[in-house]
């Protein structure tokens, strides 16, 4: 079961307000000008409207309208009650709402036509000029105010998501960086492996030449010389094979680097026993991490990601799965299309899944 994260508290808040400020009329504690299953229907209205503007769907288009029907249903419900009473918080929750679903600019446009209608609404019930202005501007105020908020908090929201793929970047970038230095390294003993035995070789090949052309003690000091220089081969090509030995890439540690401190998002790494990879296969299990924990920051909403590293054959095979809302028919992006290539190149594959949640399986052979 997914965990309650702030901003599903704060939607339940905001649920919770919504019917505590209209209880009064849905209990029928107080009249309105329209029949009391009405009220109750645009009230249901509003909270599903809401609900999908807040982002319950991922479509602009419906975001939109979902929004429009959600500041009609409040200006209805507002001036259909026989007193507001704190009714008009229903606006305030729109305006809140608007910075989710629409341009900030837009937001600021419904608190000014909610101004309004709260106004025309104090006025039926209030006769002095300064008794509309306080309602209606005190409310204005608040609108203001929780708009200007929100603004802020989905501002701080999108630098931690961007702050969040730039240190997954960094890591992954971190580990490859450390794979090639390994590399070079491996690359560099060879040569000085090569160049060692080639000389040690021919000096030896040329003792037991001259050896092989003399008699009794001349030919003695040849072989043991020979020797000498066979024995310090041999331990030259030890103590260099011993510096060049080099297990297969941690894969284990390579993985939680990269998702090591993120914020907002939790995830779980599973590797199994036994699980090797090659270099290519590291670097490509690498970037395929990289690419599902940066799509499910920026796109998948969720608060939980598993990824599971388990051998397949002669393949090693990566899952990650997460609880976001995923998508019955995802679009590859560049992201996507590009790890697809990198494992097919690698004579493995890819498969998206976005029915629930979001599911990537990478298939790539193990060497």
């Amino acid at each position: 079961m997914r965990r309650l994260g702030p901003e599903e508290w704060s939607g339940l808040a905001m649920f919770a307000v919504s019917v505590v400020v209209g209880g009064p009329v849905l209990t029928g504690a107080i009249e309105a000008s329209i029949p009391r299953a009405w009220w109750i229907g645009l009230f249901a209205v509003l909270v599903v409207a809401v609900i999908v503007a807040a982002g319950g769907s991922r479509t602009r288009l419906v975001r939109h309208a979902a929004y429009a029907a959600a500041v009609g249903a409040a200006w209805a419900l507002v001036a259909s009650a026989a007193q507001p009473g704190l009714l008009p918080v229903l606006l305030v929750v729109v305006a809140a709402v608007s910075v989710q679903a629409v341009p900030s600019w837009v937001g600021f446009v419904v608190v000014g036509l909610n101004t309004v209608v709260l106004a025309t609404v104090v006025a039926r019930t209030e006769t002095g000029v300064t008794d509309v202005l306080l309602g209606a501007g005190f409310y204005a105020l608040i609108q203001v105010a929780t708009l200007f908020s929100a603004l802020a908090i989905v501002r701080e929201q999108r630098m931690r998501r961007e702050l969040a793929e730039a240190h997954v970047e960094l890591q992954a970038a971190g580990v490859l960086l450390s794979e090639s230095a390994r590399t070079a390294e491996r690359l560099r003993i060879s040569r000085e492996l090569h160049d060692l035995i080639g000389h040690q070789l021919t000096v030896l090949t040329l003792e037991l030449e001259a050896a092989r052309h003399r008699d009794g003690e001349r030919a003695r000091e040849h072989v043991e010389r020979a020797d000498r220089v066979a024995r310090d081969l041999l331990g030259d090509v030890r103590a260099t094979v011993g510096e060049m030995r080099t297990e297969f890439a941690d894969l284990s540690a390579a993985l939680r680097q990269i998702v090591r401190d993120l914020p907002d998002l939790e995830v779980s790494i599973e590797i199994a026993p036994g699980v090797r990879a090659g270099e290519e296969q590291t670097a490509a299990l690498v970037r395929a991490v990289q690419e599902v924990v940066t799509n499910t920051i920026r796109h998948a909403g969720a608060r939980e990601l598993w990824i599971d590293v388990a051998s397949d054959g002669d393949a090693v095979c990566l899952t990650a799965a997460d609880d976001g809302h995923g998508d019955a028919e995802p679009t590859l992006g560049n992201g996507l299309r590009g790890l697809v290539e990198r494992f097919e190149a690698l004579g493995g594959d890819v498969r998206v899944d976005g029915r629930k949640g979001f599911r990537v399986t990478a298939r790539v052979p193990a060497s």
